[in-house]
């Protein structure tokens, strides 16, 4: 016997047709809509009555006006043309759960395709590309079934907190346009456990610090891969999540990635907010945290060309750092350190347009910084190119903006093409100066 159909359901034909499925992927609703009226024969006004949108939007987003980001909005789509979760980057849906997915093959864990050497790299990257595609949720098999109305005990978020961690590493290595999906996909999952699982009010509490940490981690990719207003969308989600389960820290971290993402349109607004995170966090936060802040802080002083008080925001991240360890680090600060301290120093001292207080700082750091970390450093790099330009020394310039586009190569962020562009333009007034020459072919995608 054939299971139940809604009338608006998709048939699985159009489900399998390639532009349904990438459309589904990247939540472009507006296609899935359209394909399903000429395909499906759905109307929009059976479809909107369905998934409870106005139909004057359905049209709307059909036409490519708008989008949906809302994840209640996104689940009530899946269960109303029972789309299966995994394409949509959610847990099962609870119609599914007669079919559930097959799961990873034996041995083939989170850690063991995390922890490859060599041509690892690139096993890491095709497995989770292929995983954020397909919404799997690996390593962790239970904790995605934990909603639905079961008891979710005391250890599901501590082991949440660790998935955490361990995914987090994948940012080392990996671009937002790689590695969104799959945050998403575990933002989601938790916040489906929030809203139908059953719990203490204490592990309630740990739930919400776990969903605030999935959402910066999330926001973050999202920002890397140039969806602002997805990454906007999120620290917000996190700064409400982190506020409601009492965690500063989180909520203060939550505003300084408001900050970073808003200074750059808007000065005052991105440094008051930089501000008010430090306050949120306050003085009992862990070192790491306030050093983050503080440089984050920093930054935003910069930007605005105030040297001094980025110079008094370095010296507070320098003297929180030297505390030590007296409270424990969150691993999503534990990334903090002297060197990290020292980059951020040299981009501040660019951005005020010091080169020479910047370059030697960003040369004696950059030169202990591993290649793996391709993003970061190419990143860092085009600061230092800044710098070299900044003092007059061309030549070097090109030199390490040639690095930076070779290091930037494959990576799925657009953070360091866009740094590196305005840096290409300058260097077009030097195309006769021999190590200039051929910057701008390797500049070619």
């Amino acid at each position: 016997m054939t299971a139940y159909q809604p009338p608006t359901a998709l048939p699985g034909e159009l489900l399998e047709q390639q532009k349904m499925r990438a459309a589904i992927a990247a939540h472009d609703f507006g296609v899935v809509f359209s394909l399903a009226r000429e395909v499906a024969k759905i109307s929009y006004s059976k479809i909107a009555a369905e998934c409870d949108i106005k139909p004057e939007r359905v049209g709307a987003l059909a036409r490519g006006r708008g989008s949906i980001t809302s994840f209640d909005k996104i689940a009530k789509i899946s269960d109303a043309l029972r789309i299966p979760g995994d394409l949509l980057g959610l847990a099962p849906r609870e119609w599914e759960v007669a079919n559930p997915p097959p799961r990873a093959p034996a041995g083939q864990t989170e850690n063991a395709i995390v922890n490859r050497e060599g041509t690892g790299t690139v096993l890491r990257r095709e497995f989770f590309k292929a995983s954020a595609g397909a919404g799997l949720v690996v390593g962790l098999p239970d904790l995605a079934q934990a909603g639905c109305g079961r008891r979710v005990g005391s250890k599901v978020p501590v082991q949440l907190r660790q998935r955490a961690a361990r995914l987090r590493r994948l940012d080392d290595v990996l671009g937002g346009g790689d590695t969104f999906r799959v945050y998403l996909g575990e933002y989601q999952a938790t916040k489906t456990m929030l809203r139908d699982g059953s719990y203490t009010e204490a592990t309630g509490h740990a739930l919400l610090s776990v969903l605030s940490e999935q959402a910066q981690q999330a926001g973050w990719a999202a920002f890397d891969a140039g969806k602002h207003a997805d990454a906007s969308s999120l620290y917000e989600d996190s700064r409400q999540a982190a506020v409601e389960s009492g965690d500063a820290s989180l909520a203060g971290n939550a505003l300084a990635f408001l900050a970073y993402q808003r200074v750059d349109a808007d000065h005052t607004a991105g440094t008051e907010t930089a501000i008010q995170a430090c306050h949120v966090a306050g003085p009992d936060a862990a070192p790491g945290v306030r050093a983050l802040l503080n440089e984050r802080l920093a930054w935003t002083y910069a930007i605005s060309g105030n040297a001094g008080e980025t110079e008094r925001a370095l010296d507070a991240a320098e003297a929180a750092l030297s505390e030590g360890n007296k409270n424990p680090q969150p691993d999503w600060a534990a990334w903090v350190d002297r060197n990290e301290l020292q980059v951020m120093t040299g981009r501040c001292w660019t951005e005020l347009r010091r080169p020479l207080r910047a370059v030697p700082v960003l040369e004696d750091v950059l030169a202990r910084y591993d290649n793996t970390h391709a993003r970061d450093k190419s990143l860092y790099l085009s600061w230092l190119a800044d710098s070299y330009l900044a003092a007059g020394e061309v030549e070097q310039a090109a030199a390490v903006t040639g690095r930076a586009l070779e290091l930037s190569a494959g990576v799925a962020s657009v953070r360091p093409r866009a740094r590196l562009a305005p840096i290409l333009r300058q260097l077009r007034d030097h195309y006769d100066v021999p190590a200039v020459a051929d910057v701008p072919e390797r500049a070619k995608p």
